[in-house]
């Protein structure tokens, strides 16, 4: 590997400045600091992305510029090196060097039916499972089946941002449904479901785990959800994406193991394995549901149209990665670990809760906001606007004044619908290194306010 190659890790580590590996006793009091480090998979070397096109590094510097991005912490995908036997798989598949269509061997859908019985306990009928390219079409089918243009979706809020694009494509409109807080913690509003249901709502989505709040539902939760929008005829349409990233002490329900089996008939489950394994590029997913009659609705929307390479991936994943993310979901973890009590020691203007799920923490940067005056700076930039377009919130300000005053790229929270007012998304799957040198750039940042 060269000296000028972009993916060159010696030099990544070169430019890192010597802040970042500084407080050992803060990774020591989070739990585990060498996990990854030591065990048979090494999650602890940095491993640069930059120069592939990533749009959790690439992007950001091309928005930012170079000298404005030292870490990219916003998309929802992982900066590991890819569990090895997908890169054995990979390789060996291209050693054939023809590309012709595609034929989808049962032993992809075997796998993919034997990986949620063996990790979650759930029975695949693999005559009601649909493949596609990601769970965003496979919700858009599903929408374009039961939500007719026009009608609303709902949703409890703040919400994972993309499924605001997935029912504007589709011609409907989000009913938007915010989640009650209690020190931090999120939980469902039933009453506030149960008045927003009318005529019009058909459908609602449910994340779980949740993005970006970490909540893994309840079986009790989700029954009481369940019983409303069975009652009301309202289809639950369940992104369970996250589903491996659960932290200490938590637990993920499938919805489709609920007890209440008219429930479970009322409902769909998406999943893949690209949060899982960080395959994104790779555009693989499945739905599935114990209703033939809803499935055959949504065969007619679906499109499976994945790559040979996609299959290839996701294939060798769920058969033979199962060690790799074993040993993975402890330093996920630890790191979570890391960014509570970092930011509890470190970061008196932000506060957050360690999640019960996925690779996500939610900040509370409030204070922040007042601090720098992003509200007024926010008013002032909308009063400045040449041409309609998205109006600039408070948390697009602090986005901007982390990659101008700690080179940090996050998710503005307002684009997760109400509720997401004064918080930032962050991800946290990195390695440990990567994660320090972006808390302690912030930090550093935050004390000179």
């Amino acid at each position: 590997m060269s000296k000028s190659d972009p993916l060159n890790r010696r030099a990544f580590l070169r430019n890192v400045p010597i802040s970042a590996f500084a407080g050992a006793a803060l990774a020591a009091e989070a739990g585990n600091a060498e996990a990854g480090g030591s065990g048979k998979y090494d999650f602890d070397t940095p491993y640069s992305r930059i120069g592939t096109d990533s749009i959790k590094w690439d992007r950001q510097i091309r928005i930012y510029g170079k000298e404005h991005i030292a870490v990219g912490m916003g998309i929802a995908d992982m900066d590991f090196r890819a569990a090895p036997c997908i890169t054995k798989a990979l390789t060996e598949r291209i050693q054939h060097e023809n590309w012709g269509y595609l034929d989808t061997p049962r032993s992809f859908i075997d796998a993919i039916v034997n990986w949620n019985k063996r990790r979650y306990g759930i029975t695949v009928n693999p005559d009601l499972l649909l493949l596609n390219t990601g769970v965003h079409p496979g919700i858009i089918a599903a929408l374009r089946t039961f939500s007719p243009p026009g009608s609303k979706v709902l949703m409890m809020t703040p919400i994972y941002d993309g499924f605001y694009g997935d029912i504007s494509f589709c011609g409907c409109t989000p009913e938007e449904i915010p989640m009650k807080v209690v020190n931090g913690r999120y939980s469902m509003d039933f009453e506030a479901l149960e008045h927003r249901i009318n005529h019009d709502t058909n459908t609602l989505i449910l994340c779980n785990p949740h993005n970006p709040t970490g909540n893994c539902w309840s079986r009790e939760d989700m029954t009481t959800l369940g019983e409303i929008c069975t009652r009301r005829r309202v289809v639950v349409l369940a992104d369970e994406i996250h589903c491996d990233f659960v932290t200490n002490g938590n637990k993920y329900t499938p919805y489709c193991t609920l007890d209440n089996k008219e429930i479970v008939r009322n409902s769909i489950t998406f999943k893949a394995a690209s949060k899982s394994f960080s395959l994104a590029a790779m555009k693989c997913a499945w739905l599935f549901s114990e209703n033939p009659d809803y499935i055959a609705r949504v065969r007619a929307n679906n499109r499976q149209d994945f790559s040979t390479l996609g299959m290839i991936a996701n294939r060798a994943a769920l058969t033979e990665g199962q060690e790799w993310l074993d040993e993975l979901l402890p330093y996920i973890d630890a790191n979570h670990a890391f960014v509570d009590s970092f930011i509890r020691e470190r970061m008196p203007l932000v506060k957050t809760v360690k999640p019960q799920g996925t690779y996500l923490s939610w900040l509370d940067v409030s204070r922040l906001e007042e601090k720098i005056g992003a509200k007024e700076m926010a008013v002032e930039a909308n009063k400045k606007a040449v041409a309609p377009g998205k109006p600039v919130t408070p948390e697009m300000i602090v986005e901007r004044w982390l990659v101008e005053n700690a080179k940090v790229q996050v998710n503005p929270g307002s684009a997760y619908g109400l509720g997401g007012a004064g918080h930032m998304r962050m991800n946290i799957a990195t390695s440990r290194k990567t994660l320090e040198l972006a808390l302690t750039n912030m930090a550093s940042a935050m004390a000179k306010l």
